[in-house]
């Protein structure tokens, strides 16, 4: 835990805990008075999650910052102190006795484990420092077939821009030069159109935001600059391991986009103005063109949608003919629950990458059909749903692995885990004693050697409970 001197409360200030603690403490408030109280939560600079009930407002009104005041008060204190010791979130547990004599526990953080979402339990433990989900290794596949669409017309491309932008600045030779060395690569010919004649600089159009609209119009999009034209490849794709590690790259013989995080040759010229990437597609999927446009969706970490099949379509506002890839092959991610596929070995192929067993109310599952599968990679499974975990050990291409807690001890007692992943997961909920979930945590972390979450104790006292009929909390 870091821990620097400010002028404000610090993070092992038991003092900076008490108003979160006393909310949480009256929160059960029915059992608190007469039985140590165990809670939890996670806080975090940009936002936390605590077991606190809501308020229900008036008939006709939303529920107002005002409303909780006295938790988002609780929050900044710790927040303040977050920021203060330089780390991004902190989760914690803690025992409160009936009369108030309170263990405090902080977890963490450690370099190799993610922050947790939703809930105190520790996210990704990271085995391997530095490695990364299989699709984010994956580069595009060659398409030496590949060709510009009939409809790339670089004169009408052009002329069609100079009469929209008649008095816009365009770029120099010399600034796309530089723009294709910053890149390691050509520009495209319809990008390189676009740039001469408009480099598309703020400075340009100085104090005139009706120029910007204009080019906004004129190219139907949030145009980068020449200077900030950059490749979208799988670094540019935030990723969690828990979530990385069940995607799959799917590219079907009829598709136009191939299907992986990033490219190198999906060069960004601008944004939609919701926050989505426009690229130059330079590495298009079996069907696709050289030079096709397509959508890099903030909501998707993997793929991309084509929006038009050249430059020139895109600023004529030509209509792309609608493409569905086939899918008569078996998928690359099974998902076996009640609701979907229904057994294991039901989705057992050889494709098969990854298999996730979700909520199952029949008999447990065994391995064995999928035993032996060449791509099979990643495995989670709820708690109470594989028959014998201890056939795991007979997966020996697992690179992510996600378990309950009482499979993973099972692994551990039997020292059977396996040694390929590159990453794992503890699959607990909220009413899981967070200490139990740390604990194997650190078990894992340490058959390789990896950073621990440590464990800082604070000891204080918040008093008896007092709970007033206008208030949320004892915050006294």
């Amino acid at each position: 835990m870091v821990d620097q001197k400010s002028p404000g409360r610090s993070i092992r200030d038991f003092a900076t805990w008490e108003p979160v603690l006393r909310l949480l403490r009256a929160a059960k408030a029915d059992k608190a008075a007469v039985e140590p109280a165990r809670v939890a939560g996670r806080i975090g600079r940009g936002g936390w999650s605590l077991a606190l009930p809501r308020p229900v407002p008036p008939p006709g009104r939303a529920l107002q910052s005002e409303d909780i005041q006295d938790e988002l008060d609780a929050v900044a204190r710790v927040q303040t102190a977050i920021a203060e010791a330089g780390v991004d979130n902190v989760s914690f547990s803690a025992k409160i006795e009936p009369a108030g004599g309170t263990v405090l526990r902080l977890l963490g953080p450690s370099p190799a484990v993610e922050a947790g979402i939703g809930n105190p339990h520790p996210g990704a433990l990271v085995l391997v420092e530095g490695s990364l989900p299989e699709p984010w290794r994956r580069l595009p596949d060659p398409t030496p077939g590949a060709r510009p669409a009939p409809s790339a017309d670089l004169e009408l491309l052009e002329r069609t821009l100079r009469e929209r932008l008649p008095d816009a600045i365009g770029a120099t030779d010399e600034e796309i030069a530089a723009a294709e060395a910053r890149l390691g690569g050509s520009l495209p010919e319809e990008l390189k159109v676009l740039y001469r004649v408009t480099r598309a600089r703020w400075e340009d159009w100085g104090d005139d935001y009706a120029a910007s609209d204009r080019v906004f119009e004129a190219v139907r999009c949030e145009l980068s600059s020449v200077d900030d034209v950059c490749a979208a490849d799988a670094s540019t794709r935030y990723f969690h391991w828990g979530f990385a590690a069940t995607k799959a790259v799917d590219t079907r013989p009829d598709a136009a986009v191939q299907g992986v995080v990033g490219s190198p040759g999906w060069i960004v010229f601008g944004e939609n103005g919701g926050g989505d990437r426009l690229a130059v597609d330079l590495t298009p999927g079996p069907r696709g063109h050289i030079g096709q446009i397509i959508l890099l969706s903030h909501e998707e970490s993997i793929g991309a949608e084509l929006l038009a099949e050249s430059l020139t379509d895109w600023v004529l506002d030509r209509e792309t003919e609608e493409r569905r890839d086939r899918r008569d092959e078996p998928p690359l991610v099974a998902q076996v629950n009640h609701a979907s596929i229904r057994s294991v070995r039901e989705a057992a192929h050889p494709g098969l990458e990854v298999l996730s067993i979700g909520v199952w109310d029949g008999a447990p599952f065994s391995l064995a059909p999928v035993t032996g599968l060449p791509r099979l990679r990643t495995l989670t499974a709820y708690a109470d749903t594989l028959a014998d975990p201890l056939e795991i050990a007979e997966l020996t291409g697992l690179e992510f692995l996600e378990l309950g807690p009482e499979d993973w001890r099972v692994l551990l007692d039997a020292g059977a885990v396996p040694r390929s992943l590159s990453a794992a997961s503890i699959k607990a909920y909220g009413d899981h004693d967070p200490l139990t979930v740390v604990a194997i945590a650190n078990e894992i972390l340490a058959l390789w050697d990896r950073p621990r979450i440590i464990q800082t104790v604070l000891e204080g006292n918040l008093g008896p409970l007092r709970v007033g009929p206008q208030s949320r909390a004892d915050t006294a």
